[in-house]
């Protein structure tokens, strides 16, 4: 999560696995040795002081909120399609509002605790993300579901960067805060298998409604325990906000999702399609006009122009496209086309949290500092996209095994190649006072590039659906449906597959050759 005066990362440390999408990936942070220039340098004292294990315990369970997010809702999603019934068209944006208000949002929720400071706008981040799943969870109708989901994302944005910079205030002792990063990665990396599971465990015993009502439960203990454990130190330096920045950025956004959404109702050439499609792009455009202009923009266009950022970055918000998208499919595919369970479906997606989990480890420990991200990035892409080829091979009556399970492992292992060379390398060899900015927009590559590529694979896989519908005489059979989920399936696949392997070549292409110079005295990621 976003932290406006964190430091470059190092590579040589491991990175904690990454999971699903929606699940960002969090900033290094300041060393105390060299405090940025208008924040508060002194140890934390009061009640944070005498208890900090305490606060660790009630950030990481904010940061538990945030992560399982990632994941318990694409278990639930089968479940509250049918309960709710709204259409396969619509379904992403269960999944896309959340990553788009998160991701468009998250370097503004870094800024805000800057001037508002971090224990506001942490309780107000936990307060909304709890109010806005309780929404979700009573929801009777579409609308009021996608819409506490982009809630959910606001204030989770808001959320995030504040959990960890008060992380990063209440352990100022070197040793201390290393063990303390390492809890706080550890529960991030194990949020998004904790939420595969109990997505599963409470959408088969209790009601998808409650992989939206835990949020509540959680939040009750840490803003109680928040209020009183944390302390509020004023900012000493206000910078002013960007807000012509934050809305062109957010509008632009909005209106790219919005026009690849809406090719999947009316076609490419609709003009709710392509009009939404050219505004989003002159609004980016702008956007980027902006920053180059501003006194204090929102993003440093010097952040992106680096030649190893800029593939990095690529290659993250590459990822977040394929791995949304990975994860919504195969879960329709696996519950509606096999017939799993929502236990088994979570299930199911584990081997793919391990296999992110070994390959991040060895190219994070290993590879990295010995080769540098040039030959990693692409490598990482071209398995992706080798296990995107796998899982077109999937039928009506496929083995998880041998057709799913090889497709999966493939997939993990690509996945872990990509986080822990292209986060760490995008956040590397920036000044102090922009590296935080450096990891905010890794982490809002991966979710922007998630919710556009849930939208752009969805779309594509509704035309397969409609064309193949199409092919049938007279109206379509039960296995006239069941084939033409499967052409949906095929074509987001090899879609994905494709965005992978042209990842590959555009990284490989800006990557440079060596490897980076790096901090040693730089906190470690926190990836999840």
């Amino acid at each position: 999560m976003p932290d406006p005066t964190s430091r470059p990362v190092e590579p040589r440390t491991p990175q904690p696995a990454p999971t699903a999408p929606q699940a960002p990936l969090a900033p290094a942070t300041p060393h105390p040795r060299t405090p940025p220039e208008g924040r508060a340098t002194t140890p934390a004292t009061g009640p944070a002081a005498r208890a900090p294990w305490v606060v660790l315990a009630v950030l990481s369970l904010a940061q538990l909120m945030v992560v399982l997010d990632a994941t318990i809702v694409n278990i639930a999603l089968p479940t509250a399609q049918q309960a709710l019934g709204f259409s396969d068209e619509n379904r992403q944006w269960v999944v896309t509002s959340y990553a788009l208000a998160f991701g468009s949002l998250l370097l503004l929720g870094g800024r805000l605790s800057d001037v508002v400071g971090r224990k506001p706008m942490f309780l107000v981040g936990l307060v909304g993300f709890a109010l806005a799943s309780a929404l979700g969870g009573a929801a009777e109708g579409f609308g009021v579901l996608v819409l506490a989901r982009a809630l959910q994302g606001a204030f989770g944005a808001m959320l995030a960067p504040a959990a960890l910079s008060l992380l990063t205030t209440t352990f100022t002792e070197p040793a201390a805060r290393t063990r303390a990063f390492g809890i706080f990665g550890g529960v991030s990396g194990a949020g998004g298998g904790i939420g595969l599971l109990l997505g599963g465990l409470l959408t088969e015993h209790l009601s998808w409604r409650w992989c939206l009502y835990i949020n509540v439960v959680l939040a009750v203990v840490a803003v109680a325990a928040g209020a009183v454990l944390l302390e509020h130190r004023r900012p000493g330096h206000r910078p002013p906000l960007d807000w012509p920045g934050v809305a062109t950025a957010v509008l632009g956004l909005v209106g790219v999702v919005y026009g690849l959404a809406n090719a999947e109702v009316d076609g490419w050439s609709a003009p709710g399609t392509w009009g939404f499609l050219v505004a989003g792009v002159l609004l980016l455009a702008a956007f980027c006009l902006l920053q180059s202009r501003v006194a204090h923009p929102l993003l440093p266009l010097r952040v992106v122009v680096d030649r190893n950022r800029g593939g990095s970055l690529l290659a993250m918000a590459v990822t977040g496209a394929g791995m949304f998208g990975i994860f919504l499919f195969l879960t329709y595919y696996l519950t509606g086309t096999l017939g799993y369970s929502p236990v088994q479906t979570g299930l199911g997606f584990l081997p793919m949290i391990a296999a992110i989990s070994v390959a991040a480890g060895v190219v994070g420990s290993a590879l990295l500092p010995r080769v540098g991200p040039r030959p990693l990035v692409p490598t990482g892409m071209l398995l992706a996209a080798a296990g995107m080829v796998l899982l077109t091979r999937i039928g009506a009556e496929s083995s998880y095994v041998t057709v799913v399970l090889p497709g999966l492992v493939v997939t993990g292992l690509g996945l872990g190649f990509l986080f822990s060379s292209a986060m760490a390398t995008a956040t590397l060899g920036v000044r102090a006072a922009d590296a935080g900015v450096a990891s905010a927009t890794a982490n809002t590559a991966q979710q922007i590039g998630g919710s556009i590529g849930t939208a752009l694979l969805s779309a594509l896989a509704g035309s397969a659906v409609s064309d193949r519908l199409a092919e049938s005489a007279g109206a379509p059979g039960a296995a006239d449906v069941v084939q033409a989920a499967l052409a949906g399936y095929h074509t987001a696949f090899w879609w994905s597959a494709a965005l992978f392997a042209a990842g590959a070549v555009a990284a490989g292409m800006l990557l440079e050759r060596g490897v980076p110079v790096h901090d040693p005295d730089a906190a470690p990621v926190i990836a999840h």
